[in-house]
Order: structure tokens, then C-alpha cells, then sequence
């Protein structure tokens, strides 16, 4: 069976944006997972049902940069759960399998500055993908409103030309932001992650 992915998140420092921002933000981060079986809960808290691990960390990395576009203080805490699904899924409230087990307990376990986990039942993976979250989390730690926007652009596929454009910078600036930002090493970790937790053939 091939695993399946649960996003188990909220919005950290949610209440301290103005209301319009937070419908903003909201909208938004339900656009990031547009194809994905997604529900918001409790205001700021949300999960996500996605039927391939591959676009996962994508799409949180992109709702993250998202919400540190807002404001430094603005992040997306997630846990990623990757692992077979008793199917079909009607509800995300009331779903079953691992994928949802192992999201929703890492998230629980979350604290402190701990903002993003991934987590599967393959314990040769584990390490791997424990490595890649640190990273991600180091990354982010470091982001400006300006650059999260940049990266928010190029994790949805747009080019820094088209990055810039978008946000109404020059192309300059946004190559400035994209390389502060350590984008380069952000897709470089993506690109890690969807080799690992796409199935090989052979």
C-alpha cells in the first residue's frame, strides 16, 4: 500500500494579527492546499489529508513562508504523517490509520521553538527525515517578512523574475531576499525529501 501523508498544524501567534490579516492568512494557507482534503478547526488549527507524500513538506514549507510574510512573529507549527490510510476518508475528524496517528501525536509533542516534524513508520527513513525538519525549522528561524514572501513565490513554482513581478520588487531585490533566505538550501531539502519518500522502481 502506498503511505499516504496527514498535516496536522496551526498557525502560531494567530490572534496577535488583525482580523482582515487573518482571514488573509487563512484564505491563503487554504489555497497552498487547494487539491488536498483540508479542514479548518478552532480558528487557527487546520489538517490536511494528501493521498502521496511527495508535495507535503512543499506545501507546509509554502504555508509557513506564507505566515512569516505577515510578520516575524507569524510561523505555521505542522506535523507531517506519513503512513497508510483506512480509506476512503470522509471525514478528517473522524478518519483512521496511521498516517493520522502519528501526525496528530507528534503534534501534541510539539513545544518550545519546535515549529515543524516528520514523521513515518519506516525507522530507516526516520532519521533521514528528522534531519531534513531540523534543518527547515533552522532556516525558517531566520526568515524576514520580505524574504518568507520571495520564498513563498518560488515554493509555488514561480521564477525570481516572476517572484519579483508578483511582489512588486525588482528582480534584484528578490534575488537578495532568495539568497538570504537560504533558498537555495530550501530546495535542495525538498528535493531530498521527495527522493526519500517517493517509491523506486525498479
Amino acid at each position: 500500500m502506498q503511505p499516504a501523508v496527514v498535516v496536522t498544524a496551526d498557525i502560531v501567534h494567530f490572534t496577535r494579527l488583525a482580523l482582515k490579516k487573518q482571514k488573509e492568512l487563512v484564505a491563503g494557507i487554504a489555497v497552498v492546499f487547494g487539491t488536498a482534503r483540508f479542514e479548518f478547526y478552532r480558528g487557527d488549527s487546520f489538517q490536511a489529508y494528501l493521498k502521496q507524500p511527495a508535495p507535503a513538506l512543499r506545501a507546509v514549507l509554502q504555508a509557513r513562508a506564507l505566515a512569516r510574510s505577515f510578520g516575524v512573529e507569524q510561523d505555521v507549527r505542522a506535523s507531517i504523517g506519513i503512513g497508510p490510510v483506512d480509506s476512503p476518508v470522509r471525514s478528517l475528524r473522524t478518519a483512521t490509520g496511521a498516517a493520522f496517528v502519528l501526525s496528530g501525536r507528534s503534534f501534541d509533542e510539539m513545544t518550545g521553538a519546535d515549529r515543524l516534524r516528520i514523521v513515518t513508520e519506516s525507522e530507516t527513513e526516520q532519521s533521514a527525515l528528522r534531519i531534513l525538519a531540523y534543518y527547515c525549522d533552522s532556516l525558517f528561524r531566520r526568515l524576514t517578512a520580505k524574504q518568507a514572501a520571495v520564498i513563498f513565490e518560488l515554493l509555488a513554482g514561480s521564477t525570481q523574475v516572476e517572484a519579483a513581478k508578483k511582489r512588486k520588487i525588482a528582480q534584484a531585490t528578490a534575488n537578495k531576499h532568495a539568497q538570504a533566505g537560504g533558498w537555495s538550501e530550501m530546495d535542495r531539502l525538498l528535493r531530498e525529501y521527495e527522493k526519500l519518500v517517493t517509491p523506486q522502481t525498479t
